[in-house]
């Protein structure tokens, strides 16, 4: 049987607002979505045997129900009552637990994998509704190039691409940091805020079709936690990033560039830690690189 090979893009988010903490013990989010050309690879095949076996060339990472790429893979399976089992073989190269949507993007490459693989269709709403169940940032995914996300991010609104930019991606190799406890140390932070801004307020930099500033509500906790990590962001403006900040909840960081060159310029005068030298990818190239329609 064939084997299908994607690519599974990471992402940074541009502007990340915390509201606060809601009823369901979640946290209510207002965010503004890019997806960048760093990638995973993902590699599928059916099989005869009713398993879903997968490989990932990281000891460090688990390789069954833990992993978001066999749990994609099973809920896909059960959902389109598939007889075959899946063979999946996972590449990484995006940076683990560093904020940059590696785990949810594999998952969403699975999703869009296994369904080109059966020729299958979902509605795009059940589709979505698998996406979320797996993860708040699943569902953006789904979509690439710049999107807004509400609710816990999992809500999402696909915006105009804006023009195309250079990205250094640093990731600093001793420091990772948990999505759960990076909204602890945003809770004390949040109190002292005098006033959230409003969704009406949020979507008129969401329309702009130009870059409008970066802005992470997780940056404030994360450097004092981490006083490196606002040391490598100071760096990045003193190499020419325009602005810098902290890719999601952290750890890495990352720098806008007016152009990729200039970018991976930039990437020479970070000897100690792992550097990624990409660029911004619109929604057209994302969906063109997985061949898959999009929803809806």
């Amino acid at each position: 049987m064939r084997t299908l090979r994607l690519p599974a893009f990471a992402k940074i988010n541009l502007l990340l607002r915390i509201l606060g903490r809601r009823s369901d013990g979640y946290h209510e989010i207002r965010t503004i979505l890019q997806t960048i050309s760093l990638h995973d690879t993902l590699e599928l095949s059916l099989t005869r045997d009713p398993r879903i076996v997968l490989e990932v060339d990281d000891a460090a990472l688990p390789v069954g129900a833990q992993n978001l790429v066999w749990r994609a893979l099973h809920s896909l399976r059960r959902e389109l009552r598939l007889r075959h089992g899946v063979h999946a073989v996972l590449h990484k190269r995006i940076p683990v637990g560093r904020g940059l949507g590696g785990g949810s993007s594999d998952a969403a490459a699975a999703l869009i994998g296994l369904l080109r693989l059966t020729r299958s269709k979902l509605p795009a709403h059940r589709l979505m509704e698998i996406a979320s169940d797996l993860g708040a940032d699943v569902p953006f995914f789904l979509h690439g190039g710049r999107a807004l996300g509400v609710g816990r991010g999992d809500e999402v609104y696909p915006l105009p691409d804006v023009p195309r930019r250079g990205i250094l991606v640093v990731s600093p190799a001793s420091i990772a940091v948990s999505t759960r406890d990076a909204y602890g140390w945003v809770s004390s932070h949040l109190t002292k805020r005098r006033s959230a801004p409003s969704i009406f307020s949020f979507c008129a930099l969401c329309w702009s079709p130009q870059w409008t500033g970066l802005a992470n509500d997780f940056e404030a906790p994360v450097f004092q936690e981490h006083p490196r990590l606002r040391k490598l962001k100071r760096e990045l403006l003193r190499r020419g990033a325009a602005e810098a900040t902290l890719a999601g909840s952290g750890s890495a960081v990352f720098g806008v560039y007016p152009d990729p060159a200039q970018a991976r310029r930039a990437a020479r005068s970070f000897a100690d830690d792992r550097v990624f030298p990409v660029a911004t990818l619109s929604r057209k190239r994302y969906l063109q690189a997985l061949a898959w329609p999009g929803v809806g």
